[in-house]
């Protein structure tokens, strides 16, 4: 029994997570609620002019997922499956505002007192 050979798998790149974290990065939800759930932006989406650097030409996109496809075959197929529908469900939730997450850090305006430390002038006679 010999000593087990240690497997050498990451090819000297110093950082594999950080190449595998950004590699498949698409929009947030935040941003596709408030932009191209839109209306008139949806419709400009799903209508793209050719464009010949992206896949399928960028004429089988999905909105909610902020993918493109290679063919419609597949757009089809993508609707159906586990991913598609577990974005369209995080979707349907409200996004979260600015304000929600201030006063979760505990930056928000309820149960704080003014922080102007003037005396009003009835309460100088007083003192």
């Amino acid at each position: 029994m010999g000593r087990l050979r240690r497997s050498r798998t990451h090819h000297a790149q110093r950082d594999v997570h950080r190449a595998s974290r950004t590699r498949a990065r698409t929009k947030d939800l935040d941003q596709i609620q408030l932009i191209d759930l839109d209306p008139k932006n949806r419709a400009a989406l799903e209508a793209q002019p050719l464009d010949l650097e992206k896949p399928g030409l960028a004429q089988h996109y999905c909105v909610e997922c902020a993918k493109y496809f290679e063919s419609d075959h597949a757009l089809q197929s993508h609707w159906k499956s586990k991913v598609h529908k577990r974005r369209c469900k995080a979707l349907r939730e409200p996004a979260y505002t600015i304000e929600e997450a201030e006063r979760a850090a505990g930056l928000g305006k309820e149960g704080k007192r003014p922080t102007s430390t003037t005396i009003a002038p009835e309460q100088e006679m007083t003192i």
